[in-house]
């Protein structure tokens, strides 16, 4: 998350100067406290919230439990996220439905908070649940408010109830009324009320809220608070605790390029937990607030399990089972290819889910060059071609290829990049699917030496083996000409070595050879002349024998 980035930067960089040290003086702790103050309040964290964080982890970590343990830094580090877990709420906190339908659900906050998309959110997410969600208009100030909520709820697939056509007109306490109704009539088990925001707290914002509640009689009401308002936070958290009394607290835009002391002030100086956070501007960008998992975040510790559970509910397990099979016979395609895509799409932002993985501030500058449309790009370029094509991408021809990048929109390059990433990716499944490599190391450790000695035997071994070896002796099965006789006509092997091995002729100068045939006393023969110098030295590497 952005809002934590500065945050969770000092804090790592605070925490991995203790690394390397084997016992943690005074100084070094409080050296530590003191970054840990700085940090938390540069990221606008309530003073108050700063002295009790900052006082609990220096008398924790100078007590016994870091002196006696193996590693002082690592235990430093796990008492400041346990500390950070408490300041962030503790435990998780559900939301409590009534025994007796319909749960009446009450949003409160100010203006431009995000209550009206928020509600949207609320309401898809309860739908996945397995709930049945209605939600209500009752911001008749704002201007479009209520057509904004029927857009919202058309967009999650959620029904809304807007009587008034709002602008100021319409009567806010009424439409809630006549709505927690219209639910218990129709059977919905849920009623999500978006109430009217001001720009700041007054007197008409807290009486309005007051008497909608009065009215509903809500089971959860909840504050929804923007994570970019600074150290206006608290005090505004105060105002609605004491006009409305809320029972839990919704952060949005966490996704922001604020500072976030927000999440980290109002659960501490409220006593309200956090329940759910807004992530982006996206419906799905909604998730249910876990105080540990978002220590882990600040401390760049991951969250692998809000990973994995976006990835099971994005993922089919039977879909899976069967790509899982495709790849050990080989039978991936490129539609195979292309759901995949789309699964791995509809998790929702790429940069969040890596985000997630432990360490993933080390590559923050990769994170924020990484195009979250490359994937809508290789959809294009998949979806151009036919289904023969998808089926085998062997038959991508250059005219094919060509063709293929004028219908997407792309470029031959990019179409060649994508085959080859498919090809690699086919490839290395396919040999991870088989357990190829894990056999192949298996094998290589038999063939390895069990120990040191073993090797030196090993070495000594080929040691006396070259000692031994007769002078004379040729070495022509491992040559390449050998081995091309050998696989044509294994008897010209030895006629092969033979020849390789006749010792050779003493050299002759070009004078002996001219005055031998002159003084040669046979009458009526013509003199021989010697072969010329280049044929000379051909017919001696010939006849040379290998070393």
């Amino acid at each position: 998350m952005a809002t934590f980035g500065s945050l969770s930067d000092r804090l790592a960089e605070t925490l991995k100067n203790l690394r390397g040290k084997g016992k943690l003086s005074p100084a070094d702790v409080d050296g530590t406290v003191r970054e840990i103050r700085r940090a938390l309040l540069d990221a606008d964290v309530a003073l108050d919230v700063v002295k009790s964080f900052t006082a609990a982890v220096r008398e924790r970590a100078l007590g016994d439990e870091v002196n006696k343990a193996l590693n002082p830094a690592q235990q430093v580090v796990q008492i400041v996220n346990e500390e950070l877990v408490q300041i962030l709420g503790g435990q998780q906190r559900r939301l409590e439905f009534a025994k007796k339908p319909p749960t009446v659900i009450m949003l409160a906050g100010l203006q431009g908070a995000g209550k009206t998309t928020l509600a949207g959110k609320l309401a898809k997410w309860l739908k996945k649940e397995g709930h049945t969600p209605v939600l209500v208009a009752s911001d008749l100030q704002r201007p479009n408010a209520v057509t904004q909520l029927q857009v919202v709820g058309e967009q999650a697939g959620v029904p809304v109830f807007a009587p008034e056509p709002g602008n100021g007109v319409g009567d806010p306490v009424k439409v809630a009324k006549n709505g927690v109704k219209f639910a218990a009539d129709k059977l919905y088990d849920t009623v999500i009320v978006d109430t009217a925001g001001r720009l700041g707290v007054d007197a008409d914002l807290m009486k309005q809220a007051a008497n909608i509640r009065k009215a509903v009689d809500p089971d959860e009401v909840l504050f929804v608070i923007d994570a970019m308002i600074g150290q206006d936070a608290v005090a505004t958290a105060k105002a609605f605790q004491e006009g409305v009394d809320f029972t839990g607290v919704v952060l949005t835009k966490l996704d922001g390029d604020a500072r976030g002391g927000a999440a980290l002030s109002v659960a501490q100086m409220t006593g309200r937990p956090i329940m759910f956070a807004s992530t982006g501007e996206g419906l799905d960008d909604f998730e249910p607030f876990h105080p540990d998992r978002m220590a882990s975040r600040i401390l760049d510790l991951g969250d692998i399990l809000t990973l994995i559970e976006q990835a099971q509910g994005a993922f089919d397990e039977e879909e899976a089972l069967k790509i899982a099979e495709k790849f050990a016979t080989d039978s991936f395609t490129l539609d195979d290819f292309l759901k995949q895509m789309q699964q791995l799409r509809n998790m929702g932002s790429i940069k969040g889910m890596l985000g997630m993985l432990p360490g993933a501030k080390g590559m923050r500058e990769q994170l924020d060059n990484f195009d979250e449309k490359e994937i809508v790009r290789t959809e294009a370029i998949i979806q151009s071609m036919t289904k023969a094509e998808r089926a085998n991408s062997k038959l991508l021809n250059g005219s094919r290829r060509l063709r293929i990048a004028r219908g997407s929109g792309m470029t031959v390059t990019d179409v060649n990049q994508l085959v080859n990433r498919f090809e690699q990716a086919a490839k290395m499944m396919k040999t991870v699917a088989k357990g190829a490599s894990l056999r192949y190391r298996v094998w290589v450790r038999s063939r390895a030496p069990a120990s040191e000695a073993a090797a030196n035997r090993s070495r000594r071994r080929r040691a006396r083996r070259r000692a031994t070896r007769p002078s004379g002796q040729l070495r022509t099965h491992g040559s390449p000409v050998a081995r091309r006789l050998r696989l044509r006509r294994p008897a010209a092997v030895s006629v092969w070595a033979a020849a390789r091995a006749r010792p050779r002729r003493p050299k002759k100068s070009w004078r002996a050879c001219r005055s031998s045939s002159v003084a040669s006393p046979s009458v009526g023969r013509r003199a021989v002349r010697p072969a010329e110098p280049h044929r000379r030295a051909a017919r001696r590497r010939a006849t040379r024998p290998r070393p």
